[in-house]
């Protein structure tokens, strides 16, 4: 399944999601600039699990670990990477950003990418490897859209080969299988011993807090978003 957009139109602009989304392509513009020197860049602000697991428990240096818990969120391995995760943001965060408001919406992005890396950590806490990419942070405004929003209609492409239906299907079911797939693939990770090249963890603990904050909170932030409209 392949979201092209949703019927679920936003009362107010969604300034925040279009900033992020224009801060990720800036910054990974930035990337591309680097040449060879992508690699130090990485390895300053990208987020190394190990990094976080020897500050835990050797009481390493608290700056080097925590600060690519932000960092690592604006920063992508390739176009794909980069565009698949701000067509996701672009289709689901113009609502969530319109439940929490501006500023709410910033806290919960960026909470639900510092808790991702977090678990992914937890998962890998002795990976080398340095992780990037705002993917937990928008399995957060998935989850929070799945809970809030759980019949509204995405229109989704379908890769039935050799046919590419275009068929509008409710909100809980693209998203409800997006996570299966996420859980999944962690399952298997897991299963073959092995660490795996993708955070798969991040997105299932990412989508797993939206979800939970968003149902929480549904009542108080379905009444703030009737006030303002």
């Amino acid at each position: 399944m392949f979201p092209l957009r949703d019927d679920n139109p936003s009362s107010t602009t969604p300034v925040v999601t279009r900033s992020l989304i224009a801060i990720n392509l800036a910054v990974f513009l930035y990337e591309l600039s680097l040449g060879h020197d992508l690699r130090p860049f990485f390895a300053a602000y990208a987020l190394v699990p190990r990094h976080v697991t020897a500050a835990l428990v050797h009481g390493g240096a608290w700056r080097v670990a925590a600060l690519p818990l932000f960092t690592s969120l604006f920063l992508h391995g390739g176009w794909i990477h980069v565009i698949g995760n701000m067509w996701y943001l672009w289709i689901f965060g113009d609502n969530i950003e319109d439940r929490f408001g501006h500023i709410g919406f910033t806290l919960f992005y960026v909470t639900a990418g510092v808790i991702a890396g977090l678990i992914h950590v937890a998962s890998n806490p002795g990976s080398a490897v340095p992780t990037v990419g705002a993917s937990g942070a928008i399995a957060g405004v998935l989850g929070a859209y799945a809970a809030a929003f759980p019949r509204a209609r995405v229109i989704t492409l379908l890769p039935l080969f050799p046919f590419f239906p275009v068929v509008p299907l409710p909100a809980i079911l693209v998203l409800g299988f997006w996570f299966v797939i996420q859980f999944a693939s962690g399952a298997l990770v897991l299963a073959a011993g092995a660490s795996g090249g993708v955070a798969v963890w991040a997105h299932v603990g990412g989508f797993v807090y939206g979800f939970l904050l968003m149902f929480a909170l549904r009542g108080v932030t379905r009444s703030r978003a009737t006030v303002e409209s």
